[in-house]
């Protein structure tokens, strides 16, 4: 067989498989939000108040969201305290005998002096209350206020050279806009690895008061 008949079958089944996730991702639930502005990639949004599960983790940029990625979806998965008996949801990992949470979208990273602040939002059935206890001591749940937020969406790879680039841009538009930033850029991704990265769909987001 050609290499060009070895890429075209490669290619199609990178299509297939995308397509089949992002069927199924229409079950996942994503962060609530209402947009207020919209100019091409940009988007000014209000987020509703939710909560996250939190994990603070040292290293190199594009090293850190795998390990956080991990430590979280073994919470999810199954690794964590609780007395209630729930039905299986998504992903369904059978290694623990205690609750499962499912997976939401996006995962988010942003600098915390100098370590990186990995988060999975949480299904939004729950509360503070009624989510089950971490077993890992490094992750903690936290509510995230109400919230104006700045977003600029781009698909690519997950380098820290285009994750700059496009922060850099979300950052000029900002300053153009006369929005004042609060606190520091979030990087968000919103698919799995095996994902093509030409259809990925990654942002920067950055809190703002206008």
């Amino acid at each position: 067989m050609c290499k060009k008949s070895v890429r075209q079958m490669i290619c199609i089944t990178l299509a297939t498989i995308a397509w089949m996730w992002s069927n199924s991702a229409m079950a996942i639930e994503k962060a609530p939000y209402t947009v207020i502005e919209k100019e091409a990639d940009f988007e000014l949004r209000q987020y509703a108040p939710h909560i996250v599960a939190e994990t603070i983790v040292a290293g190199e940029f594009e090293a850190v969201g795998s390990k956080g990625f991990r430590r979280l979806a073994a919470f999810i998965n199954g690794k964590n305290r609780t007395k209630e008996s729930i039905p299986m949801t998504a992903p369904v990992n059978q290694e623990f005998e205690s609750e499962k949470i499912e997976m939401t979208a996006p995962v988010s990273q942003e600098n915390v002096d100098g370590k990186w602040r990995i988060t999975f939002l949480m299904p939004s059935r729950y509360s503070l209350e009624t989510l089950p206890e971490p077993l890992d001591s490094r992750i903690r749940l936290k509510e995230e206020p109400e919230r104006v937020v700045a977003a600029i969406r781009y698909s690519g790879t997950w380098s820290n050279k285009r994750y700059a680039a496009n922060e850099a841009r979300l950052l000029e538009i900002v300053r153009q806009r006369k929005l004042r930033p609060v606190g520091k850029p979030v990087w968000a991704r919103y698919d799995p690895p095996f994902m093509p990265w030409f259809l990925r769909r990654n942002e920067v987001l950055v809190v703002v008061e206008r």
